[in-house]
């Protein structure tokens, strides 16, 4: 118990720590979403300060963090001063989308990983797991961007697959075509993480192989398949348990960028429109912003 507790507040302080170094990198960024007006003749220097003193941006910036963090506390995000409107909704969303897309690529990364590497850990020492070895990592080595251009190209050329958005106009929402849509960003996600995966599951698998109630199995006549499966498997899963967190967690942050390039309606493009705009509401701790009236 005193150690949950311990772990528990451990993670507050982690948390409070993390937006408070937020808070404090989005201050530093040059300008602020009135910048920009001050460029349009039509926009008068009192009227800019007013709207920034309505807002709250001038503002200390530990008065805008307490504001932010008693907004957070109440399920208050703030205001976004681009679209006009809180930011909850614009959240809301947006959110199905990036967990559709992440969610489907952490379902086939895992599903093609574990019995990838128990082939792998299998073949140990052989040609067969050199030449895996190799092509993993040069899988790796290619970036995710690379890879997302690459698969666009192909996809204009050749018509397979659709670029850009969940559904094509005129599809009702359908299932296969919501399928279509997602196989590129997911393909790209995938090849980034199954890598790093498949070491982890051979790894793991070559542990269990070799310990001794392994080698005590085999020497009781157990069938092969029976081995691995039934006994190995599990053994070597336990400690995957920990890592399933950290790669759903990478592919959450990687599927950002790839939303933005291959245009799926995520997160990620509202990420970047609210970083363009300097709505830092929608891309930063600056969400103690109010409504402008």
């Amino acid at each position: 118990m005193k150690y949950a507790a311990r772990r528990l507040l451990h993670g507050l302080f982690l948390l409070a720590g993390v937006s408070l170094l937020s808070f404090l990198f989005a201050d530093l960024a040059p300008g602020d979403f009135y910048s920009d007006l001050r460029l349009d003749p039509r926009v008068s220097p009192g009227a800019i300060q007013g709207m920034r003193e309505q807002s709250g941006a001038n503002r200390s910036l530990p008065a805008r963090y307490a504001a932010w963090a008693g907004g957070i506390l109440r399920g208050n995000f703030g205001y976004s001063l681009t679209y006009r409107t809180p930011v909850a909704p614009l959240l809301r969303e947006r959110i199905p989308a990036t967990l559709l897309l992440t969610g489907t690529a952490t379902f086939a990364a895992w599903l093609l990983a574990v019995p990838f590497g128990i082939w792998i850990a299998t073949w140990r020492d052989t040609w067969r797991d050199g030449a895996a070895r190799i092509a993993l990592a040069a899988l790796l080595a290619i970036p995710d961007l690379l890879l997302a251009i690459a698969l666009l190209v192909l996809a204009v050329e050749t018509g397979w697959f659709p670029t850009g958005g969940m559904t094509s106009p005129g599809s009702s929402g359908s299932v296969l075509n919501l399928a279509k849509h997602l196989a590129l960003p997911v393909a790209v996600l995938v090849a980034g993480m199954l890598p790093i995966l498949v070491r982890h599951v051979r790894a793991t698998m070559l542990e269990a192989i070799d310990a001794p109630f392994a080698v005590s199995a085999r020497a009781g006549g157990i069938p092969r398949l029976r081995l691995l499966f039934r006994h190995l498997l599990p053994a070597a899963l336990n400690p995957l348990v920990s890592l399933f967190g950290v790669s759903l967690g990478t592919l959450l942050s990687a599927s950002l960028l790839i939303e933005v390039v291959m245009g799926w309606p995520g997160l990620g493009p509202l990420f970047l429109d609210a970083i363009l705009a300097r709505d830092f509401a929608l891309c930063s701790p600056w969400s103690c912003f109010r409504p402008l009236s």
